[in-house]
């Protein structure tokens, strides 16, 4: 993820950054307890919060460089899922891990309740229509496992899907999750990296976070009543984050189930999660062919025989 001379000054390994990775990658669900997870985690075994900063910084610019280089190699596309609970941070993550690429290279797609529209097709209609191209990363703020998550805390959801009755059983989550486990296998053949984020927050810091958005009036935008009634709904959310997560993690299509509790340990996890995959895909920028280089050494003459 780094070079050796921006390593230096933090001391930071590529092994010890594989190693936060690796502590948070789940891409086999047989074995996965959500309850292994620690939401405070901040891994300081592995690093100090000093070096973790430094790497944050670089990991940033890194990315930005990596970036470029997908683009210009226009093989592959990125899809960065992320879910949470409300107050977990994911805005800020996305706009600090994406603070130095090329907005142009970024597509960023927020589903909210599905439309009238939507509700006339199937329930990933709406994600199809929103998946990157090659050379793009896609970023989606929710996504299709609201379908899982969501709609199975509150199965009233389903009542407004227009479903024929005797589709809505209770083998209906099992049979989406296969379905998005599917179509997960199919993108990623077709050249599509995809990484999940579920940013793990405690109950006790969702309230702090949510105290300080009605205590502080430059924040009160952000409260929504509803917050407070699907807090109330934790448990039930706890356990379809860790049926989805189990049912959906793969190699080609991994989860990382990163703390929320401190917002500089989630954008680090993100960011080098993001970084070590992207240093897998060998990007390189294209190489130029005996014709373009003739072409290249032409238009030189040209501009420079202007005077």
């Amino acid at each position: 993820m780094e070079t050796q001379s921006e390593a230096e000054p933090y001391k930071i390994t590529r092994k010890q950054v594989r190693a936060v990775v690796e502590r948070f990658r789940v891409e086999d669900g047989r074995k996965f307890r959500l309850t292994d997870f620690d939401p405070g985690d901040t891994a300081g075994h592995l690093m100090s919060k000093k070096q973790a900063r430094g790497l944050l910084d670089v990991g940033v610019q890194n990315l930005a460089d990596a970036q470029e280089k997908l683009y210009a190699q226009n093989r592959w596309s990125v899809l960065c899922v992320f879910q949470a609970m409300d107050a977990a941070g994911k805005d800020g993550t996305i706009k600090h891990v994406m603070s130095g690429v090329n907005p142009q290279g970024v597509q960023v797609t927020s589903f909210k309740q599905p439309g009238p529209e939507d509700l006339d097709h199937d329930f990933m209609w709406r994600i199809w229509r929103a998946l990157p191209e090659r050379g793009r990363i896609g970023i989606f703020n929710r996504s299709h496992y609201e379908e899982v998550l969501v709609a199975r805390v509150h199965p009233e959801i389903i009542e407004k899907q227009r479903l024929p009755p005797e589709l809505v059983r209770k083998r209906i989550w099992k049979q989406r999750l296969a379905s998005i486990a599917a179509i997960e296998e199919y993108l990623a053949g077709q050249g599509t990296l995809i990484l999940k984020f579920f940013l793990h927050l405690s109950k006790e810091e969702q309230k702090r976070r949510v105290l300080d958005r009605l205590d502080e009036p430059t924040k009160n935008w952000k409260f929504n009543p509803s917050d407070l009634s699907e807090r109330g709904y934790w448990d039930e959310y706890m356990a379809a984050y860790a049926a989805a997560i189990a049912a959906t993690a793969a190699p080609h299509a991994p989860w990382f189930v990163v703390p929320a509790d401190n917002k500089w340990f989630t954008r680090l996890v993100v960011v080098a999660a993001i970084n070590d995959a992207l240093g897998r895909l060998g990007l390189a920028y294209p190489t130029v062919g005996k014709d373009q280089m003739a072409a290249l050494a032409a238009a030189r003459a040209t501009l420079t025989g202007e005077g």
